[in-house]
């Protein structure tokens, strides 16, 4: 195995009286594509921000090899300059590099950055990050805000890297795709796992399995142990003191995992009562702003019970079709029947109603006191704040205090207190653990009402959604039975025009003169200019690198190296050692090139 180029050591970190991290180990191989993975609030935007040396733990090591680059993106990056061109050539990209990383992305170079949707943000700090050609790439839920066809882009760039990375996600689908190695932050420790995300589940299962084996057994030797106290025997003799403080430290290693136990959430769904059996129906519904058509002639009917998928790319008019099918927006052609009874609960991910300085407690009771209405029935606030994992300290703390998942947490525990028989949800999945979003799952699969769920999340779509409608952002919208995968399964190219034409009219678009610009290799012809540019460092470093190792080992050859100068031959063994690991490194990267190379020239 290569060294580490990025590693923590015995790391400790304490946020006020709770200990977030105690003895992590971490490390990075050149080229691993690793996750990381936890309960919301376990510490893993923190642990990336300590990577990053953005901050500093307590105690421990962190190891960065000397030279290594690392470009790292927040969950919420903030993009500043006049134009994302600007933005992405910030770090020190150069400038060909960030326009190109940029169209990849769909982004014109000369685009403001006032008023940039979460989407747009998103892929600027992404086509940033990847065109500063970093060693180390660490990514804090990359694929939140963007669309299907931004997270396929996105899982193509990181299969074609070279850095290493370090990825906190969500999204299985994603996850399995792209990871060679898991990290699992759980009870202030890491634990490794050297297979993809695919082996995830039963490999915490199996864990799981036996820290409750242990946990039983400790409570058995509690009990023993309590029994022996009971019958009298006192603990102020000498010879029985040690048993005495055996006992002590079991009850105090019970009372620890108790606390680590993370809370069981308790959420609910209940139906406001039966609508009728027609909820929409809409037949050759069309809309335009100006001259932009977003729905061309589209029908489609909605039964009591159905799960329906809504799936585009960003600015397709997803949210626009729903407030058609709701009766919010009058269509230009075309008509919309609602069904009797119906009562509809819309979920916002976009967050946009949480207050930075409100309190949590005044986020569940807008109305004031201490009681929640859930379903028609009071609830004292803390009780249901534990509910969703809130301690009751938090209730007092603003919503800026929260993270990405406990602020989403906290949208879902104020609207599903609302009963209702039509539930709409928006991204419902940024930033949720997976624990969370499995019990989401299961909650929606037992709701009784009808589902309209608008969601980038391929694996969370699967899983649910009886029917699936495309939006292809050209006015095109297409109804599938069955989920994502039954989509593209049945609809094979859908999104394909949109992504040309988007292609196409990039370098119109383009701000830099054409002189600054490489000229654009035709598609799958020849390798990138990022890869023919680092085909030739390759050739200059293997042709340059045995003479380097030759002398490191003529000067190790010498006998008395050792006896005179210790410290020297353990310098010389070390560098040695680089050298050769650097070499196959080298050798290896060149190979894999080089038959791509030869590939795509092939097939011209």
């Amino acid at each position: 195995m290569r060294p580490p180029v990025l590693a923590l050591k015995d790391v400790r970190l304490a946020d006020g009286p709770l200990m977030l991290f105690d003895g992590v180990d971490l490390a990075l191989e050149p080229r691993m594509r690793a996750c990381l993975v936890g309960r919301n609030g376990a510490g893993k935007s923190t642990l990336l921000r300590i990577l990053a040396g953005e901050i500093q733990a307590d105690d421990g090591e962190r190891t960065l090899t000397p030279g290594v680059r690392i470009a790292y993106v927040p969950q919420e990056p903030p993009v500043v300059g006049a134009t994302v061109l600007d933005y992405a050539t910030s770090g020190g990209a150069e400038p060909h590099r960030a326009e190109s990383a940029l169209a990849d992305f769909g982004l014109d170079p000369a685009k403001s950055t006032q008023g940039l949707s979460g989407g747009e943000a998103r892929r600027a700090a992404l086509a940033k990050a990847f065109a500063e050609d970093p060693d180390v790439l660490l990514l804090d839920e990359p694929t939140n805000h963007l669309d299907i066809l931004a997270i396929e882009t996105l899982e193509a760039e990181i299969a074609a890297l070279r850095a290493a990375a370090l990825i906190v996600s969500h999204d299985r689908a994603f996850l399995e795709r792209v990871t060679q190695r898991c990290f699992w932050l759980e009870y202030r420790q890491v634990r490794r796992l050297d297979e993809g995300f695919a082996a995830f589940d039963g490999w915490v299962e199996k864990i799981e399995a036996q820290e409750a084996e242990e946990a039983r057994r400790l409570a058995r030797a509690i009990e023993r142990e309590q029994h022996w106290m009971a019958r009298g025997v006192t603990a102020r003799r000498a010879r029985n003191e040690g048993r005495r403080r055996r006992l002590v430290s079991m009850r105090q290693d019970m009372s620890d995992r108790m606390k680590e136990l993370r809370g069981e959430l308790n959420m609910g769904l209940a139906s406001s009562g039966v609508s009728g059996q027609r909820v929409v129906e809409a037949k050759g519904i069309a809309k335009a702003f100006g001259d932009r058509t977003i729905l061309k002639s589209f029908s489609t009917r909605i039964l009591r019970g159905d799960r329906v998928a809504i799936v585009g790319p960003n600015g397709a008019g997803k949210t626009t079709l729903i407030k058609l099918l709701l009766g919010e927006l009058a269509p230009d052609a075309g008509e919309v029947k609602l069904g009797t009874n119906l009562t509809v609960n819309y979920i916002d991910q976009s967050r946009a109603a949480l207050a930075p300085d409100m309190l949590l407690k005044d986020v569940l009771t807008p109305e004031g006191g201490d009681q929640v209405m859930v379903r028609g029935v009071p609830k004292h606030v803390n009780a249901y704040a534990k509910d969703f994992l809130f301690r009751d300290s938090q209730l007092r703390q603003p919503v800026r205090s929260l993270s990405g998942g406990e602020r989403n947490r906290l949208l879902l525990a104020r609207a599903l207190a609302r009963p209702a028989n039509v539930m709409v949800l928006d991204e419902p999945t940024n930033d949720l653990d997976m624990d969370t979003l499995d019990l989401l799952e299961d909650l929606l699969a037992d709701y009784d009402g009808t589902l309209i769920l608008v969601s980038h999340d391929r694996d969370f779509i699967d899983r649910l959604a009886t029917s699936t409608i495309g939006l292809d952002g050209t006015g095109r919208a297409v109804e599938t039975p069955g989920g994502w995968q039954d989509f593209v399964g049945q609809n094979p190219g859908f999104f394909r025009a949109l992504a040309q034409s988007q292609t196409q009219a990039q370098p119109a678009r383009t701000s830099a003169p054409p002189a600054s610009r490489p000229a654009a290799p035709k598609p799958a012809a020849k390798l990138s200019y990022k890869d023919q540019r680092r085909l030739a460092e390759l050739e200059t470093l293997i042709a340059d690198m045995p003479a380097k190792v030759s002398a490191l080992e003529a000067a190790l050859a010498d006998p008395g190296l050792y006896a005179r100068d210790p410290a020297g031959f353990d310098r010389y063994s070390r560098a040695l050692d680089a050298a050769q690991v650097q070499l196959a490194a080298a050798e290896e990267e060149w190979l894999e090139l080089e038959a791509r190379r030869e590939a795509l020239e092939a097939g011209r």
